[in-house]
C-alpha cells in the first residue's frame, strides 16, 4: 500500500516538473509520469519482497529444526510489511495458519488460514478440510473452490479437494473435480483417481508423496506405519 503511494507521488511529481521545465505537451508528461511510477514500483515492490522471502527462509529453517513456536513469532514479526505491500498481511497468515495446522492445533489455525491468501492452495485446502471436520460441506466446496480457482494448473488441489468430496458422500461431484483436473493438468495420478471412483473404489493418494500427509486425512495408525516402513527400510541400508 504505502509502495503504491509512494510511487504515485513520485510519479505526479515527475509530470509536474515535466510540464513547468521541460514541455507543455500533458501526454508526453503523462507517459513519463506513468514509466516513473511502474519504475519506483517495481524498485519498492523487490526490495519490500525481499525481506519477506528472508523472513520466509528464516521461519522454515525454524520449522525444520522443530521451533514452531519461534518460526511463528518470526512470521508474525513480518507482519509489518504488509502496510508496504499488497497480499504480505495474506500470505504471511497463511504461512501461520499452515504451521498450527501442521501441529494439530486446528483451532488456532482457521482464524490465520480464513485470512490467508487464495493463491496458497495448501493453507486453503487445509481451511476447508477443518470445515469438513466440523461437517460445514459448503464452506468446504467454497474453500475449495477458490483454491482450486486461484491454482488451475496445480494436480493435488484437485485431487484433495475429490478425496474430501468422496469422504462427504459426494462421489459424482469429485468425479467431476477430477475430470476438470485432468483437463487443467493432464495428470496421470488424476486420472487413475478417477477411474478408482468409477469402479466404486476409495483413492489412493501415495502417489502425491509425503505432501499428502501433511493434510492429516490419513489416520494416524496409516501414518506412524508409514513411518516405521520408511525407518526400517533406511536401517536395512545402512546394514548393507
Amino acid at each position: 500500500m504505502l509502495n503504491i503511494l509512494i510511487s504515485f507521488a513520485c510519479s505526479a511529481l515527475s509530470s509536474a516538473l515535466m510540464m513547468r521545465f521541460v514541455t507543455p505537451n500533458i501526454w508526453i508528461a503523462m507517459a513519463v509520469s506513468a514509466v516513473v511510477f511502474a519504475a519506483i514500483f517495481m524498485l519498492l515492490t523487490r526490495i519490500t519482497m525481499k525481506k519477506v522471502g528472508v523472513l520466509m527462509e528464516v521461519a522454515q529453517r525454524d520449522m525444520l529444526a522443530n521451533r514452531t513456536d519461534k518460526a511463528i513469532k518470526e512470521l508474525q514479526n513480518g507482519l509489518k510489511y504488509g502496510a508496504w505491500q499488497i497480499y504480505v498481511k495474506q500470505q504471511i497468515y497463511s504461512q501461520i495458519g499452515t504451521i498450527y495446522y501442521l501441529k494439530r492445533d486446528f483451532k488456532e489455525a482457521v482464524p490465520f488460514l480464513e485470512k490467508g491468501f487464495v493463491r496458497n492452495w495448501v493453507g486453503m485446502a487445509m481451511l476447508a478440510i477443518t470445515y469438513m471436520k466440523k461437517n460445514k460441506t459448503s464452506k468446504m466446496i467454497e474453500t475449495f473452490g477458490k483454491a482450486v480457482s486461484g491454482n488451475r494448473k496445480e494436480p493435488m488441489v484437485y485431487a484433495v479437494y475429490a478425496f474430501c468430496l468422496d469422504r462427504v458422500g459426494e462421489r459424482s461431484k469429485a468425479i467431476e473435480v477430477l475430470k476438470k483436473g485432468i483437463s487443467k493438468t493432464n495428470d496421470e495420478r488424476l486420472q487413475e483417481n478417477m477411474n478408482m471412483l468409477g469402479a466404486g473404489k476409495k483413492m489412493k493418494m501415495k502417489g502425491f508423496g509425503d505432501m499428502w500427509y501433511q493434510f492429516h486425512l490419513e489416520k494416524q495408525g496409516a501414518i506412524i506405519k508409514k513411518q516405521t516402513k520408511a525407518m526400517t527400510g533406511r536401517r536395512k541400508q545402512v546394514l548393507r
